[in-house]
């Protein structure tokens, strides 16, 4: 009799402690698979929370702390990220289609396999950040810094790259054609197997 008291006592507390975990910021839960989408979230500090598999579709992140977070899988289409904070942040195959990200930091994110069509990723730290296989057709990287990145596979046909630094960068089997590179700086980048068919390299340093 005992032992079950204690047993019901003990998951009753498990429970609480769990429910604890969850906060709501402007009306959004924030957990795992929430759903906020069309939310002002605006300079919100999320840092390191798990959201994979959530909906942020349509919401405003601008300038928010998202370092660390766990945005794996997660929906941010056409999301407001400008001037964020997602250093170290896993993004992986998450969809960030016409996401705005202009000036965010995502220093050592994880952006592999993710979804980036026609984002706006303008003058944005991308340093040492991971897109193996990520779709960034027609985005916007114009002034974005990529140094040291890893691009492997990545798709960034008809993108616009202007004055957008990857030096250092692994951009084997990446695919740039048509892509604009005017300007931009790929010294001691890897090109094993890159394609650059009809791209556009005026002024571009390191490009074939």
């Amino acid at each position: 009799m005992l032992k079950g008291i204690l047993a019901a006592l003990l998951i009753t507390l498990v429970a609480t402690a769990a429910s604890a975990q969850i906060t709501t910021v402007g009306g959004c839960k924030i957990r795992r698979g929430t759903l906020c989408s069309s939310m002002n979230l605006n300079g919100v500090d999320l840092a390191g929370a798990n959201l994979a598999h959530s909906q942020f579709s349509r919401s405003n992140l601008g300038g928010a702390n998202l370092q660390g977070t766990n945005f794996d899988e997660a929906n941010l289409a056409s999301t407001d990220l400008r001037q964020a904070d997602l250093r170290g942040a896993s993004l992986i195959k998450a969809n960030a289609r016409g996401a705005k990200l202009g000036e965010a930091r995502l220093n050592k994110a994880d952006l592999s396999g993710a979804t980036l069509q026609n984002a706006d990723f303008g003058s944005a730290d991308l340093r040492d950040a991971v897109l193996t296989g990520a779709d960034l057709t027609n985005a916007r990287l114009d002034g974005a810094r990529l140094d040291n990145a890893d691009l492997r596979r990545a798709n960034l046909r008809v993108a616009d790259l202007r004055g957008a630094s990857l030096a250092g960068a692994n951009l084997q089997g990446a695919n740039f054609s048509q892509a604009v590179l005017e300007n931009a700086d790929l010294t001691g980048a890897s090109l094993d197997q890159a394609n650059f068919d009809k791209a556009r390299t005026a002024g571009c340093k390191g490009c074939p």
